[in-house]
Formats: C-alpha cells, structure tokens, sequence
C-alpha cells in the first residue's frame, strides 16, 4: 500500500503538540489541532489558550506567521470527524496510559485504511498504548517522539511495534526525514527509549555529583556548555528550558520502569537532588515557563537585565559570578572536541575533576544500555546529537579520546566500561566506529561481535568524496557530477576573503567546462560576510586602493553571477549576512535551508550593503512597484530603507521571502543534510529547461524629492532616540545611494549608476573614526557598538 500525508491531525495542543502541529505548517502541511472540549464557555478555549501559547513562545515554532493559516483548531466532540480523513494522526495528550488507550479506541473507529496512528509519547510502552485494537490499527501504528521544541531540535525517534508494518515504518522514516527535515533513529520500544533514557540515566547522575561536591550553578554552566562540546544551556539552563517539572515527571515515570538498571535507580533515586527538585517544584520555580528556576530574572540599579544564579545550599538567587579555572583558560581556545576535553582530562583542578567524572561516568552509561536500547552505538550517538545538540555523541567522543587507553582511566576513576567494551578490545577493535580517510563506513555491532557497514545516506553530496577541480586557501572548487560543479568556502565563519573572491572570479571561466553551477558548503554558515580584518586594518593603514579593488571586485563577482550564461545555485544556511546576503541575491536560483539567517547587518558596523545590495534591494522592492502606472516610490523606498536601516534579520529562509531575500521560485529544504543535492537537482532542472540569464534591468531612481522623505524620517528616528547620531550619518549615505542621489527629478538608470555610488558612500564610511571602532568592537566582543 503507497501512503502519503496531505493532511494531519496532532491530537493534544500542549506545549508539545502545538509545537509539532507547527512544525508540520513549517512543512507546508496542513493540519488540524484538537483538544478536549472546554467545560465552560467556548468549547474551544483549550485548543486556543494552547494554540495561543505556542504563537508567542520564542524562539518562534513557526518559521512564519504566515503559516498559522495552515493550522485549524477544534475540539474532540465537534472536530472529531478531521480524525477520519487524516493522513497521519499523531497523539500528543497526557502522559497516562488508560487516556491514551481511551483515545486509540475512538481512532480505531473512524480511521481510514491507511491512515497512520502514531504516539508522542515520552515513556510508556507503546505496544501497550495499543492493546485491544484492531489487526489493521496495530499494523499502522508507532511511536514517533519528537523532541522540543520540534522545529528546532532535529531528533525524531521512531519505535515500530511487533505489529507495525515495515512498510509504515519506512513511509514515515523517509518522510520524517525529507519532508520534516528530522535526523532518525529508529528504536526499540524500551522505556525512554534512547534520548531520554541517556539524558536522565546521566543527567540524574550529574545532578547527584554537583550537589555532593559544592559545585555552584555558575560553575557548572561555565564547565558543561561548548568546553565540553554541548550547547550553551550547558546543565542548569537547559533544565530551566525543558521545564524543572517536565525533568521531574520524566525521571519519576522512568525509575519504575528500569528496576534492572542498576546504575540508573541508583542516582534516580538519589535523596540530594530530588529533595532539590521536590522544593523548586513546590515553590513554582519550574524554569523559563516561570521565570524563576535554577535563574531568576533581575533589573540592577540601571535597568539591565541579569540572570542572578541559585545557590544550591542556601536556595537563594544571588548575582552571577564569572568562575575562573586554569584548566578551562588552556583547553578552551582548542579548536577540536577531542583536543579539548585530552586537555581538561589531563588537568587537576575543580573543572577538570568535572569533566573527567561526567565524560566517564557518560560513557560507562552508555555503554550499560547497549545491546538493551540498541544494537550498535550509532542510535545513541545520533540521538545524543540530535536530541541534545552535542557536538559528538558519546562513542564518538571516546573514539576521539582512544578507547583502550580511556578505558583504563575509567576503571582506575570508579567507572568501568560494560563488559561488552572488554570484549570488543580484546577481539582487536580498537574503535567503536570503522574510519576510512576519516570517514566512518562501519560500525561495532555488540551482538553480531563485528563491524556492520554503515549504510550511505541516499540524496547526500559529501564534498570531500568529490574530484577538486581548484583549490586556494579560502575555497574549493569541486566536480560533483552530472556536469555540475560545486565552489565551497571555508575560511572561518565562511567569512568572504581575497581568496574567496579570486576562486569564485576564476570559477566563471571554469564553467565552460561545465552545465552549472552550485555554491554551497556542508558547515553550519553559508557566510558570515565581508572579512572585518582585513577592511578595517585596511581603512586605518589607508590603504585605498586595495579596499577600492575589493569591493569592486564583489560587486564585479555577484554581477557576473547574476548575468552567468550557466545556472548559478547558492545553497544557503544558518547565518547568510552582509556579502553573504549579497552573493545569495545574485545568484540564478536559491536553494536555501529552512533554518537560514539572513540579511543585509553592514549599517551594525557602520557601512552601507556595497557589494551590489543596494542596488540589488532597489530592483526587487522599488522597481515592481514603479512599473505600476502613477505608482508611488516613498512606500517601497522605505520599506528597503528601514529593512537596511535596521539591519534586519529574516529568523528563516520562509521569513525571508517575505523580506524580498528569496524570490517566489526560489527553494526552501527542510533537511540541512540534503541542501546541496537538492541543489543539483535544480541546477540540472534548469540545464534541461534550457537556462537563459536576465536581460540587463534599470534601477529605478527616486531622486532628491524622495530622499529629503528619507532624510526626514531618519531624523525623527534620531530625535526620538531610537538611533544614534553615527546610525543617523550612516542612514543618510544609504539614503543617499538608495535615491541616486540629488538627481532633480525620478528616472530609471543603469545597474552599475547604483554600483558607483555604493563603493564611493562605502569607502568614505570605511575612512570614519566611529565605523572602525564598530568594526573593532564586532571583532574583539563578538557585539555590537552603538556609538
């Protein structure tokens, strides 16, 4: 039987469920979200407050409030019948079993015959979620539990019952991944399954070990976050995100369940730490959902936001410290995971003692559940990553660390590996993963006692597996196939530097070798934009010249792209800013990830977009609109004047259509991990739909009328305090270019007439005292200097 999911139904508009009734709307799915009826009132009431709160919770579910069309809300008497025609039903209620087998009967009622059930479910088994129900409900039932919030943590773990057809289970595997843009990991139905059941075994345990040994919160969030390879929540924020009493509910339902997990039960059921959380519960100190947890909130004496800490022996928040160790100072600025944590493994202090204990005890957690949650170490490292954004999981991390020699430092610490690990080293597997070239093509698998070949990822391109074609410092030119080639960047932060420039001129002359083009990475940022360095070193050594070639030479760049005879592609993610932006904006056709950042920030650091944004922002603002009879300009001019202005960010690649950075035809991808094959695949599309660049497009000039408007209201901005007086200097040059100038009355003029005057405001900017300091301030803060 084919499946497919044209429409959805998530049942339960908690936190949870709400966020993954969004999340399907970011995948341009529409769904209906149902809760019980309200008992007074509007029947309705439940459904909405739910709905309600997950519209205003940030970091936004919704990649765009455009998407809430998508959703529709209703309840379980009235709405029920959007059950029946349902794709997928997906059922996020409370976590009590008899409910849940309530609801599964009435399903099983109306579902159509290849309408497929699933379960969000944190903890219960889920076979047991469908006991008495029919042959055909089992066979298209599963769990699917989402991790929050769904849009942006990537994990989905799907766990087939005995009954679930292979054919369901390979539906929404593929589906979850290409559509939902989820990384997989398919599990076992044992209790927390894989994410949850290595959170709480090791976090449990964590808590446990702070609490005996006098560690403070700042301590530890100072010690646990990226040192250590994990996000800055670090321990103590990401308990106030997830919710002090979601950590609680979570950990109390799992130690009933695994009265065989010796080393679970035993920090489980430690006193110290659940009488600590026992209290903040009682006192409604649950997090980020109250605004008081293990962080409180405070305004100091000039109205500054500070997060003051709580002292795990008092109970009292107090301001925050900045603790200081020797070991963290050595090992922080090391670039790799495994260098750094060699490094803090290798000291003594308070921080190093931390690292050590958390690192050993994890990998003797997880090694004590395989082959219980999983067969091989590969589902627990992706879920561990996934799930909890770690930089690796935790066999990958001792791979890096050497597991021979980690495994006697763990014995000799109090932490012995599982026996299974014994037995691997003695076999001669001195690795978790089989490495070639530094790739992992196999993994260890504990029961078959050998290595498995790891399956390659269908719709991936891996650059490095691909023929270099040219290749300098900055960038790669590579032949991916099918007569497309593929320029990657690979300075820090992707960062647009000379070498990237003179790759990219000289990619154009390989193209005559080839059909298209991709330009794209597999890093976090597409680019970060222009290289601050060496602009402001430039500017202050007077070094005209050379500032002058460089922006020429971007603008020269983007508009050879814009006007290629061959397919350009830019694959974009994650942050695409500044000359990033502008690169994206010229290209014949973007394919950009769901989670892209991007947007024109130059006027942050006290310049103007020069690499032909300015102008690019003119033609797809300002020129529509003017082709309109008797249309006027000052709408659309302020518009891109306030979006520049404010150097403003679209949150995701949905976002910035509206923002005019993506056009209509442009793609979006849901999962990161195909971008650039996707991005292949429209460059091949538009090969063999005959590609043709644009013919050349005047820029509409609104002359020296519209820019006293401009001018106008960038003073009332100034004289309302909103801007500085340099923001209000620098807003006037982009105004200035913006309107061509003091032309005496609106015409429409050349590309390049908008080219000269952004490279002319941009350089006598680069020559200001105040743009260098911003620049300065970007540089050695990471923050922004309104001055």
């Amino acid at each position: 039987m084919k499946y497919q999911v044209q429409k959805a139904v998530v049942i339960g508009a908690g936190t949870m469920g709400a966020a993954i009734a969004a999340h399907l709307a970011n995948a341009g799915m529409p769904v209906t979200l149902l809760d019980i009826p309200a008992k007074d009132g509007n029947k309705n009431n439940i459904v909405n407050a739910g709905w309600d709160a997950c519209l205003k919770a940030r970091p936004a579910n919704l990649m765009s409030t455009e998407l809430k069309t998508l959703v529709t809300l209703g309840n379980l008497d009235d709405d029920f019948g959007a059950v029946a025609e349902a794709d997928w039903i997906i059922e996020a209620i409370v976590e009590n079993l008899k409910v849940k087998q309530e609801l599964m009967a009435r399903i099983d009622e109306v579902r159509k015959p290849n309408g497929i059930v699933s379960t969000n479910t944190s903890g219960i088994p889920v076979h047991d979620i469908a006991v008495g129900r029919s042959k055909e409900f089992k066979k298209h039932f599963l769990g699917t539990h989402f991790f929050n919030p769904p849009r942006y943590l990537k994990l989905l773990e799907i766990i087939p019952t005995r009954d679930t057809s292979k054919d369901v289970v390979g539906f929404i595997t593929h589906f979850g991944g290409y559509r939902l843009g989820k990384g997989i990991v398919l599990c076992k139905d044992t209790p927390n399954f894989i994410g949850n059941r290595i959170a709480f075994g090791t976090g449990a345990f964590g808590l446990d070990f702070i609490l005996k040994d006098g560690y403070t919160v700042d301590e530890v969030d100072a010690i646990t976050g990226p040192l250590m390879g994990r996000p800055k929540t670090a321990t103590f924020r990401l308990m106030d995100l997830v919710g002090i009493d979601v950590w609680d509910h979570v950990g109390r339902n799992l130690a009933p369940l695994i009265p065989h997990d010796k080393l679970g039960q035993k920090y489980l059921r430690a006193e110290a730490p659940n009488k600590l959380i026992s209290t903040l519960i009682e006192r409604k100190w649950l997090g980020n959902k109250t605004k008081v947890g293990f962080y409180k909130e405070v305004l100091d004496a000039n109205g500054k936001k500070e997060f003051w800490s709580l002292d795990l022996k008092t109970l009292e928040h107090t301001a925050p410290t900045k603790p200081r160790f020797d070991s963290v100072k050595a090992a922080k600025d090391v670039e790799d995971l495994g260098g750094r944590l060699k490094a803090m493994l290798e000291a003594d202090d308070k921080a190093a003692d931390l690292v050590k204990t958390l690192t050993y005890q994890g990998f003797q957690y997880a090694s004590s559940i395989i082959p219980e949650v999983a067969d091989t170490p590969k589902p627990i490292d992706d879920a561990v990553r996934w799930g909890f954004m770690h930089e690796a999981g935790p066999f990958e991390t001792w791979d890096m660390l050497g597991v021979k020699e980690t495994v006697k430092t763990m014995k000799a610490a109090g932490y012995p590996a599982e026996k299974w690990v014994n037995e691997m080293l003695k076999a001669g597997v001195e690795s978790f993963y089989q490495y070639k070239n530094s790739e992992k093509v196999g993994v260890y698998d504990v029961l078959k006692k050998k290595y498995v070949r790891l399956k390659r990822a269908e719709g991936i391109v891996i650059l490095k597996q691909q023929k270099i074609v040219a290749q300098n410092a900055g960038a790669t030119l590579r032949d991916i196939g099918d007569g497309i080639a593929c320029l990657e960047f690979h300075t820090k932060m992707n960062s647009l530097d000379e070498d990237i420039m003179n790759l990219t001129t000289e990619t154009f002359e390989h193209l005559e070798n080839f059909d298209g083009l991709v330009i794209g990475n597999e890093g976090e940022n597409f680019s970060a934009g222009a290289n601050l360095f060496m602009m402001v070193v430039g500017a202050q050594q007077g070094m005209w010249d050379m500032l002058d070639g460089a922006v020429r030479k971007l603008q020269d760049m983007n508009m050879r792209m814009r006007y290629s005879t061959k397919p350009v592609v830019v694959a974009t993610s994650g942050l695409t800013l500044g000359g990033g932006c502008e690169i994206t904006m010229h290209a014949s056709r973007v394919v950009a990830s769901a989670e892209t950042y991007i947007g024109l920030v130059e006027l942050g650091v006290g310049v103007i977009p020069a690499g032909a944004g300015t102008k690019e922002m003119l033609r797809r603002i300002v020129n529509p609109v003017m082709r309109i009879e008797n249309a006027e300009a000052l709408p659309a001019l302020q518009k891109a004047f306030l979006q520049m202005g404010q150097a403003k960010v679209a949150t995701s690649a949905e976002e910035a259509r509206g923002m005019n950075f993506l056009n209509p035809q442009d793609r979006i991808v849901m999962n990161r991990s195909h971008l650039l094959a996707e991005a292949k695949k429209e460059a091949l599309h538009m090969v063999a739909a005959g590609y043709k660049p644009p013919p050349p497009e005047p820029i509409y000039a609104a002359g020296r009328d519209a820019l006293a408007a401009l001018r106008i209201g960038a003073w009332m901005f100034k004289e309302g305090h909103h801007i500085t007086e340099y923001d209000h200097h620098v807003a006037g040059k982009l105004a200035y270019v913006m309107c061509g100038g003091e032309l005496t009355h609106p015409q429409w003029v050349t590309e390049q007439y908008i080219l000269d005057l952004e490279r002319e405001a941009i350089l006598s900017l680069f020559g200001e005292e105040k743009t260098q300091a911003r620049m300065w301030s970007i540089l050695q803060t990471g923050k922004p200097l309104r001055n």
